[in-house]
């Protein structure tokens, strides 16, 4: 959950570090700091707060000399947040540094072990543990070394190493946690994130679990777990730098709401030939779509509400039950999936520790597993049987915008695919639902184009401590994501309710002047949100409507009207995502909020 970059090369690699934990902002963190290896001496500046307070602290980077160095930022998780609690580590004799990310889970008894044979801790952290063993087992050789630590060691973890008696080489070492190795000319990266790197080089190369890395400014060696050499073929990320920067948007969130048309198109228009569906190496043979007796959309977060959508998409048009089953009850409940089961596995950074879990038990379950993925070369990418990139570009944002509406507008290419092999949906409807697809970015455009009645609204209801969302079907999917996005960024309360379940219990936390953002895209259900809609205002309840062009006569019923263009009703989740986007982006604005790096939130949650 944190982040990592390593530079070897001849430039100094201070400042080099500090550009990059900048890059890595978004993925949160409390605390931040570099070390670089000077002559044979590991200078360390560590420091709680921004990545600014670091660079004022380092000087821009000029108090550390040095062309070799590792940088990291840190969420506490073992040890509340402090100087010396933040990373990098030190060894007892200062030989070793270390930044990890991801959790040790049998550091208490290693680190009794270790302190029994005479070796101080300063930290509270689980990861000094690692710098300490390294010193413990420390042979003489450190690819020897280091391949004792990784079988002493039980857990999650990336790791960059610095060694004085190599001042001159950086090593990684990695296990369920995301590392990559950036390849320049004459320097070279460790990264947990291409964006820490990417102003350097597009060259990347996937470190995999138990494998070290041995780099030096001309050379980078790669070993397994018996120490045997690897060759291992690079790939090219072809991200515009230009897209991890504000471009003079006063928030990354607002810039990536802003780039949702060209995401969508992006992600849609490769795939849509003519009146064919192609899901890049995806085999929809008849043979294999007959197979399926199951679907099972697995995710976390807003990716899970990705999946409800989809879930009443596929049922819909495929005729195929499907559950959609948040990643980390997936696995501890003892699913019920076997090889006629598909499993769909959503992450927009494809890392996502709860969700490699869920995949990986899927498919020793005998499940056909295909990823929905942002990241190129992710772990759950290269895992999964099969993989759709979404094709959004860099989220910088802790709060997903392009990630989710590009994972829903995925959902909906699988399922159309399905449903015409399977032969159950219409060539008309099958037509006329790729054209509405196609006039999406359009659409999301329109939306963009006037954004001052949604501004007006979220600014007159900033000040609210608790807001509900009710919606019905698929709306009610979209609510869940709009109640997410709110609580994120805002820190207001917020809650989506099915909207029939309103007299069922939750209609008792309706007083005067509560609000709720009620959901009405459905044209079938209109009549039973209306009641709904008179329900809340019967309590005393301020509602303000979602609705589609079609239905805009709600606003003659609700107390006050936001409308998305006129589409059909099976692809409003992904406009009124837009709508809701923009309103909890603006009441969160008009609240002072650090919009893209929510309190206690990260972007890529590698821990369980």
């Amino acid at each position: 959950m944190c982040g990592i970059i390593g530079y070897v090369g001849g430039k100094q690699a201070a400042p080099v570090l500090l550009k990059g934990l900048q890059r890595l902002e978004y993925r949160g963190y409390d605390s931040s700091g570099i070390a670089v290896v000077d002559s044979d001496n590991i200078d360390v500046i560590k420091t709680t707060g921004k990545v600014a307070t670091l660079c004022e602290k380092a000087n821009g980077g000029k108090k550390l000399n040095g062309n070799i160095g590792i940088g990291h930022t840190r969420w506490a998780t073992h040890g509340a947040p402090s100087d010396v609690n933040s990373h990098p580590h030190l060894s007892a004799d200062g030989r070793f540094c270390i930044v990890h990310n991801g959790i040790i889970e049998n550091f208490a008894e290693l680190k009794s072990d270790i302190i029994a044979h005479g070796l101080p801790f300063k930290s509270d952290t689980d990861s000094e543990v690692i710098a300490q063993l390294i010193q413990y087992l420390y042979d003489g050789d450190m690819i020897s070394t280091l391949r004792k630590v990784m079988e002493r060691v039980t857990g999650s973890y990336a790791v960059g190493i610095l060694s004085a008696d190599a001042p001159d080489t950086l090593y990684a070492i990695r296990k369920d946690n995301p590392l990559v190795v950036g390849l320049g000319q004459n320097e070279n990266f460790i990264a947990s994130d291409f964006a820490a790197a990417l102003e350097h080089t597009h060259n990347f190369v996937q470190l995999n679990d138990g494998e070290i890395a041995r780099l030096t400014s001309r050379a980078v060696t790669f070993f397994d777990n018996n120490g045997n050499t690897v060759e291992k073929t690079p790939y090219l990320v072809d991200w515009d730098i230009s897209l991890a920067e504000k471009d003079g948007y006063p928030h990354f969130m607002l810039k990536e709401i802003y780039e949702q048309p060209k995401a969508i198109k992006s992600t849609l228009s490769p795939r849509i030939k003519g009146d064919n569906i192609i899901l890049d190496k995806i085999d929809f043979s008849a043979n294999n779509v007959n197979r399926i007796n199951r679907v099972n959309i697995v995710g976390c977060g807003s990716a899970y509400h990705a999946g409800i959508v989809g879930k009443h998409f596929i049922e819909k048009y495929c005729r195929i039950g499907v559950d959609c089953i948040l990643a980390s009850e997936y696995i501890y409940s003892n699913p019920i999936t076997d090889n006629r089961t598909l499993t769909i596995v959503i992450s927009q950074s494809g890392e996502t520790a709860d969700s490699l879990a869920a995949l990986r038990l899927a498919k020793k379950c005998g499940s056909h597993t295909i990823a929905i993925v942002n990241v190129i070369q992710s772990a759950i990418a290269r895992e999964a049987d099969n993989v759709l990139y979404t094709y959004a570009g860099p989220e910088i944002a802790v709060a997903t915008t392009k990630g989710y509406t590009t994972q829903v507008a995925a959902l909906y290419l699988v399922g159309l695919k399905i449903a015409k092999v399977k032969h159950i949906i219409s060539d008309a409807r099958y037509s006329e639902l790729l054209g509405e697809l196609a006039l999406l970015p359009d659409k999301i455009s329109e939306i963009l184009k006037d954004t001052d009645k949604i501004k007006q609204y979220a600014e007159g209801y900033a000040e609210h401590k608790c807001v509900f969302f009710i919606g019905r079907n698929t709306d009610y999917a979209a609510s869940l994501e709009g109640a997410l996005k709110l609580k994120e960024i805002s820190y207001i309360h917020a809650e989506a309710y099915a909207a029939g379940e309103l007299k069922h219990g939750t209609i008792s936390l309706i007083e005067k002047g509560t609000v709720t953002l009620a959901l009405v895209t459905q044209s079938d259900l209109y009549s039973k949100m209306l009641s709904n809609i008179k329900a809340v205002q019967s309590r005393g309840g301020d509602v303000l409507a979602i609705s589609s062009y079609n239905n805009k006569q709600i606003g003659e019923e609700a107390d006050g009207l936001l409308t998305i263009p006129d589409c059909d009703d099976d692809v409003t989740p992904i406009l009124t995502a837009v709508v809701l986007q923009i309103f909890a982006y603006y009441i969160a604005a008009k609240r002072g909020c650090d919009i893209d790096k929510p309190r206690n939130l990260a972007k890529s949650v590698t821990v369980e």
